[in-house]
């Protein structure tokens, strides 16, 4: 692949040391990105010309390092030629790889990607959580199977990445892989963050990123309504399995914890406020944001049936969770058993907490948004999803408002009682003015 620039420079590395022998260097450019290296030859400052990158005089020594430093540029040039005709990508990298005695690059992007994984990986649980870690290599996995897919390759030098490899990746995504739109374009943030990494280091100059626009569907995520919760809470269920991972989900609608938060939740967890009622005081593992929650009577219930559990006592935790894939599994079978039409997940508790539980019984936003541990309030808004019973009764409400109004005056009334007003101002203004010329 032909680059946009190219130059080659020799020259004399300035020392600390106070002498005028001094090694030549060698600086290879490649479209903007200089690398270079020691030819592992030393020359006098006094004896070198950098105008024209050699050395001066008629000297045996000075013809050797001369002829030393033109077949040195002729193996470079010609290397960059063969790379050319083979469609092999041109770096400076390459060429001073080339120049040591190496033949492959470091610059590669699923080289890098396995070092900021690994970098990741090393950080759980301290600033990532191990779900982060997950994603990373989803996402790693997924741009592996792309090259494979797309050039039968197994890694590819950052500079051949551009708009094009962007906007492939994103349709076979989409398209081979059968990933929802919002998904797809969370892994395409994770490999940004990876070429990112590569501009920061100086791998590449451009970014292919720069003309890729992107645009998340808005999904609305819709919690479970008054009527379904109660379904949910009050149906019986005979198989233990199933009843338990029942018990977690209600047990999430009426605190908001998520899934993870709820599995790691221990007894220690559990505190009493400042009110003297019991609270959840804690922080998420996602975020590490902090979240208060007093437990409603419904969610105590829970804590006390499991309180001697197996699980609960060997793990420490006050509900026997189990895995998020499992739960979400069994949730299936309950909607089924429940006569549930949406589809339950155990994100859909936290969901119905922070809108059905909460929101829609008039607990004002800025205190839900305390409860789920969120950010900022525009996180908490989208929770914010009302019941249709909600609506009808603001509705009730307006029309009888509208009913108790008076009807308004038609025109020939208001206009009627503007004359009689102006008729009684000019009486006034009569009498004023003779009781002054008396």
């Amino acid at each position: 692949m032909l680059e946009k620039s190219f130059g080659l420079t020799f020259f004399l590395k300035s020392s600390s040391k106070q002498s005028n022998e001094r090694f030549i260097y060698l600086r290879v450019t490649v479209d903007g990105i200089p690398k270079e290296t020691s030819t592992k030859r030393k020359w006098n400052v006094q004896r070198w010309n950098q105008k024209l990158e050699r050395s001066t005089g008629t000297k045996e020594d000075a013809k050797a390092v001369n002829l030393f430093l033109d077949s040195l540029a002729a193996r470079i040039n010609h290397y960059r030629t063969s790379l050319m005709l083979e469609g092999h990508t041109i770096t400076a990298q390459r060429l001073i790889d080339f120049v040591l005695g190496k033949t492959v690059s470091k610059a590669k992007v699923m080289e890098e990607f396995s070092l900021h994984n690994d970098e990741i990986k090393a950080l759980v649980p301290r600033e990532y959580s191990k779900v982060t870690h997950i994603r990373y290599e989803t996402a790693k996995s997924h741009v592996r199977a792309f090259l494979k897919f797309k050039y039968g390759i197994d890694d590819l030098e950052f500079r051949e990445l551009n708009y094009e490899f962007v906007k492939d990746f994103e349709f076979y995504l989409k398209s081979v892989k059968g990933i929802s739109n919002n998904t797809t374009l969370k892994y395409i943030s994770n490999f940004k963050k990876i070429v990112l990494r590569a501009i920061d280091k100086e791998i590449i100059t451009v970014d292919p990123f720069k003309r890729f626009k992107s645009k998340k569907e808005k999904i609305i995520k819709r919690p479970l309504s008054k009527h379904e919760l109660y379904q949910l809470e009050n149906h019986p269920i005979t198989i233990e399995r199933l009843a338990t991972v029942r018990d977690v989900f209600v047990f999430q609608c009426y605190t908001g914890l998520a899934y993870i938060d709820v599995y790691n939740l221990k007894v220690s967890d559990i505190r009493k406020g400042d009110d003297g009622e019991l609270w959840i005081l804690k922080e998420r593992q996602k975020t590490g944001s902090s979240f208060k929650v007093p437990l409603l009577p419904q969610a105590l219930r829970i804590i006390e049936r499991y309180k001697a559990h197996p699980t609960c006592v060997e793990r420490g935790t006050v509900l026997p969770v189990i895995s998020n894939q499992r739960m979400n599994g069994y949730l299936k079978e309950i909607a089924d058993l429940c006569g549930i039409q949406s589809t339950l997940n155990t994100h859909k508790a936290r969901r119905t907490f922070g809108s059905t539980v909460t929101l829609n019984n008039d607990v004002p936003i800025h205190v839900v948004k305390e409860m789920l541990g969120h950010q900022s309030v525009k996180q908490t808004e989208e929770y914010a999803i009302t019941e249709q019973k909600s609506i009808g009764k603001e509705m009730r409400q307006l029309q009888e408002r509208l009913r108790s109004n008076k009807p308004e005056e038609n025109n020939e009334s208001v206009m009627a009682k503007m004359q009689q007003e102006i008729n009684e101002l000019k009486a006034l203004l009569t009498i004023n003015q003779r009781a002054s010329l008396n």
